[in-house]
């Protein structure tokens, strides 16, 4: 589950925003009133953080707080997209999909954490 989280969270933060800069994702920082460039800017910022925060995943294997932080932080995601761009809900693999699946992981990981310590 940890390399899963890694590899989901470094692959969309490098690949649609860092190497192709996805014009979904440049659309979203425009719609909170940032112009073109620094929208790019923006999004390639928010790239590097969620490689990161991938990373976080295999530097800390069987840390609880990692996989609340990827739920809170999955579920503002989600949020902000409703509020932002509600259309790209209805598309195919759309956050809705990738996010809850994500969220799954988090917390399957936590409750095997839970279950471990209690048979310890």
């Amino acid at each position: 589950m940890q390399i899963t989280l890694a590899v989901l969270w470094i692959y969309q933060g490098w690949i649609p925003k860092i190497l192709f800069q996805s014009a979904a994702e440049i659309a979203i920082w425009q719609t909170m009133g940032f112009e073109q460039e620094l929208a790019r800017i923006c999004v390639a910022l928010s790239g590097l953080i969620e490689i990161m925060f991938g990373c976080t995943f295999l530097l800390w294997q069987k840390t609880v707080f990692i996989h609340q932080l990827n739920i809170l932080g999955l579920s503002g995601l989600l949020l902000l997209i409703m509020l932002t761009d509600p259309l790209q809900l209805t598309t195919a693999f759309n956050p809705v999909v990738m996010n809850i699946a994500m969220i799954t992981l988090s917390m399957l990981a936590i409750q095997l954490f839970k279950l471990n310590q209690q048979q310890a």
